[in-house]
């Protein structure tokens, strides 16, 4: 697979003023996104990801290194704003908060305005609005008022708007943070349908662990910089430096961690619930229980 977003050395400081000094938020980081991947990145609030979701979709420009996006060189010294143009319509974002993101106050007409923006012709208009509410699962609400919705209809209408416009690579900058468990699930049953049945590349930044064990890979950052990048068992097996790094674990790997530390015969990088009693069960019938 190619490379949809390239990042080498990145570095990006937040300039200060008379009352705060200015703060760096990345720090020489290098990061490759394939295409029609499904990347989760994690790390505590002020580690750096959410700035690193808006240099990837173009919204900061790094102080230092080199971004590539869809083969472009977006740092290059002729770099115009046409290609920073031609590369977000390729690249889109989805926000923390869906009322933020929200223009008008009916579902089809918010899903369009992208769309219009663009210049795309009425009728491709009608037909793309028509195909991002279909695979978003919002049809039905077409002619329904946008604030009438729940939080999860409101992002998966924001996700719409995204699709709609073509974007081939979505950034989800923690937009499942706002919403209760039931607009959670909304959203991410979302996120992983477009990921494996349309094929788009997803960067899911997220602070919920099980959501990151939906991924393929699973990125970790702490200080602006990345510690840690492999497929969620990789990552999340390893428990000790997860927790140095301010973060916990999903639920199933912290019980079969413990138990394994009580001297259990199990594996930890276990994240369905199902297979973790089958784990225990089987540790139980081999008598690998330790002295508990």
């Amino acid at each position: 697979m190619s490379a949809v977003i390239k990042a080498e050395h990145i570095s990006y400081t937040y300039p200060g003023d008379e009352d705060t000094p200015p703060v760096q938020a990345l720090r020489d980081v290098s990061l490759e996104i394939e295409e029609g991947s499904f990347t989760a990145i994690l790390g505590h609030n002020g580690c750096g990801k959410s700035t690193l979701a808006k240099v990837l979709c173009m919204i900061l420009e790094p102080d230092e290194g080199t971004l590539e996006v869809y083969g472009r060189d977006m740092t290059a010294e002729d770099a115009t704003d046409e290609d920073v143009f031609n590369a977000r319509r390729n690249v889109g974002m989805v926000f923390q908060n869906p009322d933020n993101q929200l223009v008008a106050t009916i579902v089809e007409e918010d899903v369009a305005f992208g769309c219009e923006n663009l210049g795309v012709a009425p009728a491709d208009i009608r037909r793309r609005v028509d195909e991002a509410l279909a695979t978003v699962g919002m049809t039905e609400y077409a002619r329904h008022a946008t604030h009438r919705l729940s939080g999860g209809q409101k992002q998966r209408v924001a996700i719409a708007g995204v699709l709609a416009m073509r974007r081939r690579c979505i950034i989800f900058d923690e937009s499942t943070a706002m919403l209760d468990p039931k607009g959670r699930r909304e959203v991410m049953d979302t996120i992983c349908r477009l990921n494996r049945e349309e094929g788009i590349t997803v960067i899911h930044i997220t602070h919920y662990m099980n959501e990151a064990t939906l991924a393929d890979r699973v990125v970790v950052m702490s200080e602006g910089g990345i510690i840690m990048d492999g497929t969620p068992r990789e990552v999340f097996s390893r428990v000790s430096e997860l927790r140095a790094a301010e973060l916990d674990v999903p639920q199933t790997t912290e019980l079969l961690w413990g138990l394994k530390n009580a001297g259990w015969d199990v594996a930890v990088d276990i994240f369905d619930a199902d297979e973790c009693a089958r784990e225990i069960a089987r540790a139980l019938e081999r008598g690998g229980h330790g002295n508990t």
